[in-house]
């Protein structure tokens, strides 16, 4: 894993998104909830808008434009019209600094 530095913790208080900009392929949002950090593609796959500016509930983040829901752990869509998954990131938080693996998404295929 090639951890790299995608912001400082300060920069996304809790219930908060931001998207991250690695210099990579990937349009990549940093979420900071309750349970923790959690990194997910910045890109809703239904609507191709950024999941950044979504509503976060728990381990879920809602896409602004359809209500599309996805679970921050797996990147499966929760809610309609979303049908398939997003991926997400292996996250780490070193001191004031978090950290995100942009070269190993987890794609979970919905059984």
């Amino acid at each position: 894993m090639s951890f790299v530095r995608a912001c400082a913790v300060a920069e996304v208080p809790v219930g908060t998104a931001i998207p991250v900009d690695l210099g990579g392929d990937a349009d990549i949002a940093v979420v900071n909830t309750v349970d923790g950090f959690f990194a997910i593609r910045d890109v809703c796959s239904h609507g191709e808008v950024p999941l950044s500016e979504g509503e976060i509930d728990g381990c879920t983040l809602e896409c602004y434009m359809h209500g599309s829901r996805f679970d921050l752990r797996t990147g499966l869509p929760l809610e309609l019209p979303a049908v398939v998954p997003v991926p997400v990131y292996p996250v780490r938080v070193d001191g004031d600094h978090v950290f995100i693996d942009p070269d190993s998404p987890i794609h979970i295929q919905e059984q």
